[in-house]
């Protein structure tokens, strides 16, 4: 399972020009599902992102969690994340769930991160949603399970 984390100040889904999710202060994450992907991935992955050390302390280093900060989580399900990209000009899904198992553990996710986030927000699994957010540094990472 693979998390893609954007620390932002703001960020918003949009379906069909409606916004249907939006969150200001925390973090904005990707989340790729792959075919071999389990509920204890799921369970760790959630672990990561809410405690991964990535906003500011008063001496401006990067050494608090979403917790720390009070932040807000938007969940965005990402169906071309876990493509394999290695050869050739087109990228291949085969390590990707299927939309099943995809839906069912993001699904999985999102009620694991509300347990532990106040405010946990997410786009609608296997929708044409439209992104927006202000990237706050930047700052992305890469998480995987």
């Amino acid at each position: 399972m693979i998390g893609l984390l954007q620390r932002v100040s703001q960020a918003s889904v949009s379906v069909q020009g409606q916004i249907i999710a939006e969150i200001d202060q925390g973090l904005m994450v990707l989340i790729g599902v792959e075919h071999n992907d389990t509920q204890a991935q799921a369970d760790r992955l959630v672990e990561r992102i809410i405690r991964y050390r990535i906003f500011a302390d008063s001496q401006d280093k990067m050494n608090l969690s979403l917790l720390d900060v009070h932040g807000s989580l938007l969940l965005v399900p990402q169906f071309t994340l876990p493509a394999d990209t290695r050869k050739g000009l087109r990228p291949s899904f085969t390590p990707a769930a299927t939309p099943t198992k995809g839906a069912e553990l993001f699904d999985y996710l999102v009620k694991q991160a509300s347990e532990s986030v106040e405010k946990v927000a997410s786009g609608q699994f296997g929708a044409n949603m439209q992104v927006a957010l202000v990237n706050d540094g930047p700052v992305t990472f890469w998480l995987q399970t």
